[in-house]
């Protein structure tokens, strides 16, 4: 069983910003949700190979090797089948419909050498493989797959396609140089492929990659490492929805951390916390548009309230966790759809949000009086609970402790908020927020220094390390040269470092985390640490430690969440948290080369 599933770097993602498939290097559609991104699955064979359903197309060749790339700039992916008997190429994407939110996913596929026969399977399987189905053929032209509750997809073809059980299994030959295309839809009212298919493929072919093309050129990033940047916003962006404004974690669930292990979460609802730093990013690049919609949906479904931890993309409460029955990627069970981390308290998210509402505003963002009203009561919030044990940044099924991240961000909520406050003039309890946010500070210091171990702590009066430390110079609350900052970072080097790789902490007998089980070395961290190398002077490690960390990247430039112990891409992918960290390294490095080159 493990054989028949492919490593996750061998992966590729496609999507139109409402929801993603993942493309193995073989040819294969095995992960796919509709008609968003937290739907269920229609393609599902990452997370059960026998019954998750598929759609490949695949050469009859011997002794294969095959390859992907992205066409330079876009999210166009290419599968390429090499033989000795001849070469074929398989192009897939999904085309951009801002207005209807139509799936329309189109594979385009080539003979480049030889006359080959291919193998087409299409397999869906509606509702997590919950749902039977039928399957009939409109002409020789249209196959039409509905499922007993209803929804629909419809396959396009150049050639005839035969149904058997409700599938498709089709054997055909190309001859050298020709070229058929084959699309998916969701919806086919209005569709253009009836008439002219071909012709419509390729204008949606030259839509695609010219959006992509405008899109990333927005992208401010010169220097060093330019590709590689460029590359991790493409796959944020892919992240985000064009329909509400907000951005998922991960876009999928149930790829485990640890194979055969239980950390088998989901990841596809926008957390506050993961989408904050992402538009961080984003606006330090000049992606103003989605820090904009961004804004808006917070007004719309966030802070009018006491905020959750996540969201489904709509703005709706996620949904709490329970057990689909699939086998499980390499069989790691439980197999989980929602997340019960929606019923946390989580303080540290008010920070990661307020820290990037100040940066909205720094770059010229428009913040009304009505959202500064509801931001005010945010940070009254903060101000009444900052104090408080909550679950934490690494979301702790444990309980709930005096994290030091947690109190470290609500310094960041009042500091930033204030900052805000003072630039727009814009009322607000001076004294109050300025006391509060220097209690904090002297709180911090005061309680979570700890002699022994000479570092700052993950919790108060404990001795654990946690890498999420290294952001107290990366949020500007210490100095990177600080003395006592100095000593936690080798602290951090001596308890969690793996040559350039970083856990986020150890599960010691105390099992903060409440799961009792290792993890993989944590890529985020791992960029976390770059960073903070070069703001403390250490500038040609920084970039010997980022240098090696991009070897680490599967052949597509995607990452995980974590490495493995054999340096496999483990947990959901591509993760957003690890591709925002790679680009705020890459940034702050490359302008202290720069700095240090002048």
């Amino acid at each position: 069983m493990e054989n028949r599933y492919e490593l996750i770097e061998n992966y590729g993602i496609i999507g139109n910003l409402n929801t993603v498939a993942l493309v193995s290097n073989q040819g294969s559609i095995d992960y796919m949700c509709l008609p968003q991104f937290d739907s269920p699955s229609v393609f599902g064979a990452l997370l059960d190979s026998e019954k998750g359903g598929f759609f490949c197309i695949k050469p009859e060749l011997s002794e294969m090797n095959f390859k992907q790339l992205y066409l330079t700039d876009s999210a166009i992916l290419v599968t390429r089948f090499f033989s000795e008997d001849g070469i074929a190429e398989l192009t897939d994407f999904m085309s951009i419909d801002a207005k209807d939110h139509r799936l329309t996913l189109v594979r385009k596929l080539k003979s480049i050498r030889g006359d080959i026969n291919f193998n087409l399977q299409c397999q869906p399987r509606f509702n997590y493989a919950q749902s039977q189905h039928k399957a009939s053929a409109h002409s020789d032209h249209r196959i039409d797959f509905e499922s007993e509750d209803g929804q629909k997809l419809h396959l396009f073809t150049e050639i005839p396609l035969t149904v058997s059980d409700n599938d498709i299994d089709h054997r055909f030959l190309l001859k050298q140089g020709e070229m058929v295309c084959f699309v998916l839809q969701g919806n086919i009212e209005n569709s253009s492929f009836s008439d002219n298919f071909h012709g419509v493929c390729i204008d949606c072919y030259n839509n695609t990659f010219n959006y992509w093309k405008d899109w990333i050129n927005q992208c401010r990033f010169t220097g060093r490492w330019i590709e590689t940047v460029r590359r991790s916003c493409i796959t944020l962006k892919l992240l985000t929805s064009v329909k509400y404004g907000s951005m998922i974690a991960a876009p999928t669930f149930g790829i485990p951390e640890k194979i055969g292990g239980k950390r088998n979460w989901d990841y596809r609802y926008t957390w506050i916390r993961d989408t904050s730093f992402t538009m961080y990013a984003f606006l330090k690049l000049g992606f103003m548009e989605e820090a904009s919609a961004f804004m808006h949906w917070l007004s719309e479904h966030c802070i009018p309230q006491e905020m959750y931890v996540m969201y489904n993309i709509d703005g709706q409460k996620s949904p709490e966790e329970k057990e689909i029955p699939l086998s499980g990627y390499k069989n790691s069970k439980p197999v989980l759809i929602g997340n019960d981390a929606v019923n946390q308290h989580q303080m540290d998210i008010y920070g990661e949000l307020i820290d990037t509402i100040y940066l909205y505003n720094k770059y010229g963002g428009e913040i009304t009086h009505a959202f500064w009203e509801m931001l005010v009561k945010q940070v009254e919030y903060v101000c009444e609970n900052w104090n408080k044990p909550d679950y934490g940044l690494w979301e702790v099924r444990g309980g709930k402790r005096d994290f030091l991240h947690s109190r470290l961000m609500c310094w960041v909520a009042l500091d930033r908020a204030i900052k805000i406050g003072d630039n727009r003039s814009f009322p607000f309890p001076h004294q109050r927020w300025l006391e509060v946010r220097d209690e904090i500070y002297n709180h911090i210091h005061d309680n979570f220094w700890n002699e022994k171990k000479q570092a700052y702590v993950q919790y108060r009066d404990s001795d654990e390390i946690d890498a999420s430390v290294l952001l107290m110079p990366l949020v500007r609350f210490i100095s990177p040269k600080e003395p006592r900052w100095l000593k936690t970072l080798a602290a951090v080097e001596r308890e969690l470092k793996l040559d350039v790789l970083i856990y986020r902490y150890r599960n010691t007998d105390i099992n903060v985390d409440g799961l009792g089980s290792e993890e993989g070395t944590f890529t985020m961290c791992s960029f976390w640490y770059a960073e903070c190398l070069a703001k403390s002077g250490h500038i040609q490690e920084a970039n010997e430690v980022f240098a090696k960390l991009l070897g680490y990247a599967s052949p597509l430039r995607l990452y995980s969440e974590q490495l493995s112990n054999s340096g496999q891409q483990v947990g959901n992918f591509p993760q957003a948290f690890t591709h925002l960290a790679l680009i705020s390294a890459a940034i702050e490095i490359n302008r202290l080369n720069k700095k240090a080159n002048n």
